[in-house]
């Protein structure tokens, strides 16, 4: 059996979703590389969704587990994260221009997954790596990410 140990998860999209799930694992205690476009983007996604009822994150304190920015910067980052979720809009062409971008960076045997509810997923890793393929998946969280048990 093999034991995956979660430290870091980068979340790709910051959207209603993207910024949730960040909450979601930031208050579990696990540190968070949050992105978007912009850094902008991603700084006022998760400043919304902490200002919504109930809020998605358990703590405030929590919330300094969670860092931001943007695809152009920070990419390169998830060289040191576990897990890279994809949660960007469901578009295949934009989706597979991410994993292109996330391919670049990530390190080997890290998890890869997105958060589509419609795209197959053998279309989204089309032309990747087979060690990519291999630690790729689906992952459809719930709506909102909070109350995942």
């Amino acid at each position: 059996m093999f034991k995956r140990i979660i430290r870091k998860v980068a979340v790709l999209g910051s959207g209603v979703m993207g910024s949730r799930i960040a909450c979601h694992f930031a208050g579990t205690g696990v540190q968070v590389l949050l992105l978007d476009v912009e850094a902008k983007q991603a700084a006022d996604a998760l400043a919304a969704a902490v200002k919504s009822n109930p809020s998605p994150a358990y703590t405030k304190n929590a919330l300094r587990l969670i860092s931001t920015g943007s695809f152009s910067e920070q990419m390169p980052e998830i060289k040191n994260h576990d897990w890279v979720i994809e949660v960007v809009v469901e578009r295949l062409d934009i989706k597979q221009q991410i994993f292109s971008e996330v391919e670049k960076y990530r390190k080997a045997g890290s998890l890869v997954t997105s958060n589509t509810s419609g795209i197959p997923i053998h279309l989204m890793a089309e032309g990747r790596s087979d060690d990519f393929k291999k630690h790729f998946c689906g992952t459809h969280f719930f709506n909102p990410p909070r109350y995942l048990r």
